[in-house]
């Protein structure tokens, strides 16, 4: 009798899935999505306030030194308040696990019954998974942990400062080499296309739409650095 071909079914565990990179993806999408679009409205709104080009790559580096700093610093605050809370959930559960494991049985077997297994299956399901590692069951199951994409401070504190100084050189560049007269507009334009490419590269990495992605950041893009703009301008003409 011939063999069934075990190739022609893909297993579902060598399927690639990209939730895992959330971690560092959302730190560094938000790192250089900062470091382009404040560092261009603060360049737009000294530009229109100044006619001076030290003035404008002064503002432009100090702003980058101050938001990478900020990015790491709040970064590493952030993420090392969600994993503590992580950790605290874990330990509380642990100790009920210890304390009444008669009720966490129960309350698991419960979970699954309102997920749509028959009692009888529940019970059973829940029975053997804590036969073979409660705690992990729990975590799963009950909170929503998983291994997935733990809470990582460091990483994400380095990322989102070096994304946001790759970012903000690229508006700091062109109000470089930009004629004086013209930076707000050569900015601008250098920001929206960083701003979509940065979306889509985002969105490509992350599995979703690319086009959706490029066009939000480029709207609210403009849209920031627009109101910089205005605001930079009446105080030009106020001081």
């Amino acid at each position: 009798m011939a063999r069934p071909e075990s190739s022609s079914v893909p297993s579902a565990h060598i399927e690639p899935h990209l939730s895992g990179r959330s971690g560092w993806l959302r730190a560094a999408v938000m790192g250089a999505n900062d470091g382009i679009l404040s560092t261009a409205s603060l360049l737009a709104g000294v530009a229109a306030g100044s006619g001076d080009r030290a003035t404008i790559i002064l503002a432009g580096i100090a702003g980058v030194a101050a938001g990478a700093l900020s990015m790491a610093a709040g970064e590493y605050v952030s993420v090392s308040s969600q994993a503590d809370v992580e950790k605290a959930d874990i330990e509380r559960e642990r100790s009920e696990l210890a304390t009444n494991p008669e009720a966490e049985l129960a309350e698991l077997t419960a979970i699954y019954e309102e997920r749509g297994l028959q009692p009888e299956l529940a019970a059973r399901v829940a029975t053997e998974l804590t036969e073979v590692d409660a705690l992990t069951a729990h975590l799963r199951d009950e909170i929503g942990l998983t291994d997935l994409s733990p809470p990582r401070p460091v990483q994400a504190a380095v990322v989102s400062a070096m994304t946001f100084a790759a970012g903000a050189a690229v508006p700091l560049a062109v109000a470089w080499v930009a004629p004086l007269t013209s930076v707000v507009p050569w900015v601008a334009v250098a920001t929206l296309i960083a701003l979509g490419s940065l979306g889509a590269l985002g969105a490509q990495a992350g599995g979703a739409p690319r086009g959706r992605a490029a066009a939000r950041v480029m709207i609210w893009g403009a849209l920031a650095m627009a109101a910089t703009t205005a605001i930079g301008a009446l105080v030009g003409q106020a001081v």
